[in-house]
């Protein structure tokens, strides 16, 4: 280039910045010309035992300006879907160019977040996809590979190209955020319990906190037997022979013979695990939980949002809907809400996200109420079946008797002024007042069997028509309907389109509010079972699922104590045991939110 002497100076290029305005990040850099491609990060396990350290398959897409000097945070997404049955909703898929760089990220965050200044990176779980491996559902393998990447991206671990260069991840700023639904959120919590650096905040969706609780309850088996194992085959397309040794390690410890929690189960428990444990979690979490939710029930985000420790920042949206991405039941609100969580957590951007209510709860159909945290201030009632067949606060007398059979919940609950051979029903009179429960209901029964045990059922059941959500429904509350949504931008392989849903509803004269059950053999610990003396009286106390619900004025609030609930899967049979019931014995406790009463 020809200078001449005296000539001002050419001016500098313009250092690429991420602009932010109205306390959000701005969508100013090109998704088309973003930066796509892929890494292996080499984890520090052997899952599939073939002597060699399982590499992790990461897809990124960032700014181009990256390449440039720009440094920016990381959302990231790791999942062991991708393969089968596809991620989200809609069971989106990657795809790639001829070189194997990914030209179609699964789900919307890339598209929108990339253009205001975030990289994405889209991480095949070990054993899945393209990664090395077998999944072992929940496993320290899943966890510690998902750690591997976030240790690359603060320098930590090393990674490789497809020629088998090393490769540092010198773009960004090494604040990452993790974000998943179901055993993807529960990747996040089960890496966030590593304590890992760099990992800036969660945002588990659905997610899994305790393995054992997602196929068992209270010493019973929910769903199927050889649940762990069916899971791992379903995520993993490679040939059987090559994690078989894996399959029958998780059958032996799944050990369905007694339903037991045991050494296996512990160290995939992500609340006091050895692996991954809450009290280890320094990201902050943002987390969201259908109350319905028969999937991922709700103790799971219960329990361990109880257990985190008390300085981790965090926020919560509690639902009504089964299991589901808040994006496809509420997801304006979702978007943005989400948008200013990463914003202040990856970013540092002042917004008033932490100056809103920390808690979002829904109380039915498109009716939301925001509060201080989650659950509410609440105080405890305590109501006792009566002989007559009423429940309320008063002391009790009489005995009453079922046996124990497995039925439906609709055959359970439905028509409570009937006697029925499997149930025994108690009403509150009708409530004279909005009566709202937010937290953990527990039941505490004083009984005899014939026979060792018996399966101890209960259900907590709003008595009343209403209009409510289709929770049990194919849509778990939702139902699509016309329309779609691109949500940033979008590529021909990747639009960033998806279709519009609302709430499905339904009317009905009852509805299943919680329900808890207990394999009576394992009412002193969940580790061992303790056989019961025929004949026997036993008392018997534990939680049940937690809630966040109105009873309506007018409607009566029902307990039902029952067996073997078939609506929790296929694994249990029920005993025959004939269930002899103290009345005078027997209580449920719930959490009543301060200003309302059952009024009885």
């Amino acid at each position: 280039m020809l200078v001449v002497a005296g000539a001002p100076a050419a001016p500098a290029a313009a250092k690429p910045r991420i602009k932010i305005s109205g306390g959000l990040t701005q969508p100013v850099f090109s998704y088309k010309n973003a930066i796509r491609e892929y890494v292996w990060v080499q984890s520090p396990v052997d899952s599939d035992g073939d002597g060699k350290k399982d590499r992790v398959r990461v897809d990124i897409i960032r700014p181009k300006e990256t390449n440039s000097g720009l440094k920016v945070p990381v959302i990231m997404h790791e999942s062991p879907y991708f393969d089968e049955p596809g991620a989200g909703f809609e069971n989106d898929h990657k795809k790639y160019d001829a070189n194997g760089n990914p030209t179609k990220f699964p789900l919307w965050y890339d598209n929108y977040f990339v253009p205001r200044g975030y990289a994405f990176v889209s991480v095949d779980m070990i054993g899945t996809r393209l990664s090395d491996g077998c999944p072992t559902s929940g496993g320290p393998s899943d966890v510690l590979g998902g750690k591997a990447v976030i240790d690359w991206l603060n320098g930590r671990a090393t990674a490789y190209d497809a020629k088998g260069n090393p490769v540092k991840a010198t773009w960004t700023t090494g604040s990452t955020g993790m974000i998943g639904h179901s055993y993807e959120g529960g990747l996040a919590i089960g890496v966030a319990g590593t304590g890992v650096p760099g990992l800036k905040t969660i945002v588990p969706l659905a997610g899994t906190t305790n393995w054992y609780d997602q196929w068992r309850m209270n010493g019973t088996i929910t769903w199927f037997k050889g649940g762990q194992e069916w899971l791992a085959r379903r995520v993993d397309l490679d040939p059987e022979e090559k994690c078989a040794a894996v399959h029958q390690r998780m059958i032996k410890g799944e050990d369905d013979a007694t339903g037991n929690y045991n050494a296996y189960w512990h160290e995939l428990d992500y609340r006091t695990g050895p692996v991954s444990n809450v009290r280890n979690v320094r990201a902050s979490v943002f987390s969201v939980v259908g109350m319905q939710d028969r999937n991922v029930t709700a103790d799971q985000f219960s329990t361990w949002w109880a257990g985190l420790p008390r300085g981790v920042q965090r926020k919560a949206w509690v639902t009504q809907y089964g299991h589901l991405d808040p994006f496809w039941g509420r997801r304006d609100v979702w978007v943005n809400t989400l948008h200013k969580w990463f914003d202040h957590e990856l970013m540092g951007v002042r917004n008033d996200i932490m100056r809103q209510p920390r808690a979002d709860v829904q109380l039915g159909p498109d009716r939301w109420i925001t509060q201080a945290d989650w659950p509410a201030p609440t105080r405890t009632a305590t109501l006792r079946p009566q002989h007559d067949g009423s429940l309320g606060r008063k002391p009790s007398t009489g005995i009453g008797g079922y046996l124990e059979t497995k039925q439906s919940e609709a055959a359970m609950a439905g028509d409570p002024g009937t006697a029925q051979p499997y149930r025994l029903a108690f009403l509150t009179p009708a409530l004279k007042n909005v009566v709202r429960m937010s937290g953990t209901p527990s039941v505490s029964l004083r009984v005899k069997l014939d026979k060792p045990t018996a399966n101890l059922g209960v259900l907590l059941v709003d008595y009343g028509q209403d209009t409510r959500l289709n929770s049990r429904g194919p849509g778990q509350g939702l139902k699509f309907i016309d329309g779609k949504d691109c949500v940033g931008e979008g590529t021909a392989d990747d639009d960033g389109c998806y279709r519009r849903a609302a709430d499905d509803t339904v009317t009905s004269g009852f509805e299943v509010v919680s329900r808890g059950i207990m394999d009576a053999q394992n009412h002193k610990s969940l580790s061992r079972t303790t056989p019961l003396t025929p004949g026997k009286s036993y008392q018997i106390t534990w939680s049940m699922l937690p809630q966040d619900y109105e009873f309506k004025a007018g409607h009566r609030l029902g307990l039902v104590l029952t067996g073997t609930d078939a609506d929790l899967g296929d694994a249990e049979t029920g005993t025959g045991a004939k269930v002899t019931v103290d009345l005078a014995g027997t209580s449920v406790s719930l959490p009543l939110v301060a200003g309302t009463s059952s009024g009885n």
